[in-house]
């Protein structure tokens, strides 16, 4: 399995696979679509439950949803019970969303073996497979990884404020078209509107069909028109370093390499009134 995603047939085929690792990773809060609402709690099968915004958020930075420390991962993993045969796959109750970004994280820290389930909670309920209301009360061992930052995968603000004139470097921006060009405000206080100079707009669900992901022809035609043959580097920037990844998971399925997340992103960039604004 070397392919970023999983589909609802392989999932339920392999629900009691001894080495599946699966978990929710579900936000309490969407931004830049409509969220989809729940009566109730509902998950997949022996799904485990891991909030994002406080397991894996760097609590002690100062930045919007600062990516975890080495030292915080590996906790957070072994907990899971996760180790080299693991197979780990994310899902959200939105359909793609929120299991991006923690997909990232798991390859930034080094683990591969870690996917996305296309259409997340959404798609399994749109072909009637079976929920359930609690997640999985299964005690594990605690997992053996170990987690190693690989730093050349994420950048912050200097980065690409040093590289506005390398032509070969893109930044993709996944926020809407209305916040890129300054025609919405920010949701966050104190965060100019506008974009990164020269940075491209792809707002996120224009990489969807339905609850999944469009097709890697599609995808690669999307990336094809919006930047050319010319780039060698992309860097993924959003609000805060959650949407951006979901665009970044399209571009790997796309085949694109040499990814790199702003993390922070626009809550960053558009918080620092020495950083320049387009619009």
């Amino acid at each position: 399995m070397n392919f970023p995603l999983v589909t609802t047939n392989w999932l339920e085929t392999n629900l009691n696979l001894e080495q599946l690792i699966l978990v929710d990773v579900s936000m309490s809060k969407v931004v830049g679509k409509k969220a989809i609402e729940y009566e109730m709690p509902l998950y997949i099968p022996n799904s485990r439950r891991l909030d994002l915004e406080t397991a894996l958020c760097d609590l002690n930075s100062s930045q919007t949803h600062a990516f975890p420390t080495e030292e915080q991962f590996t906790a957070v993993a072994q907990k899971l019970g996760v180790n080299s045969e693991s197979i780990v796959v994310f899902y959200d109750n939105q359909g793609i969303y929120s299991a991006p970004r923690a997909w990232w994280i798991f390859q930034v820290m080094g683990f591969q073996n870690v996917f996305v389930l296309d259409g997340g909670l959404p798609q399994w309920l749109l072909e009637n497979r079976r929920v359930v209301l609690n997640t999985s009360n299964i005690e594990d061992k605690v997992g053996s990884i170990i987690g190693i930052y690989h730093p050349q995968r994420i950048c912050d603000s200097n980065f690409i404020f040093e590289q506005m004139n390398n032509k070969k470097l893109a930044v993709l921006d996944a926020r809407s078209r209305e916040r890129f060009l300054g025609m919405a405000p920010e949701p966050r206080s104190g965060v100019r509107s506008g974009h990164i100079p020269d940075s491209i707009s792809l707002p996120y669900p224009e990489v969807f069909n339905g609850y999944c992901f469009k097709t890697d022809e599609q995808l690669t035609a999307i990336f094809s028109a919006l930047l050319g043959n010319k780039t060698s580097t992309l860097v993924f920037s959003c609000g805060s370093g959650i949407t951006a990844c979901i665009i970044l998971l399209s571009a790997v399925i796309a085949g694109y390499g040499d990814l790199i997340l702003y993390d922070g992103s626009w809550s960053d960039w558009g918080s620092n009134i020495a950083l320049p604004v387009a619009i």
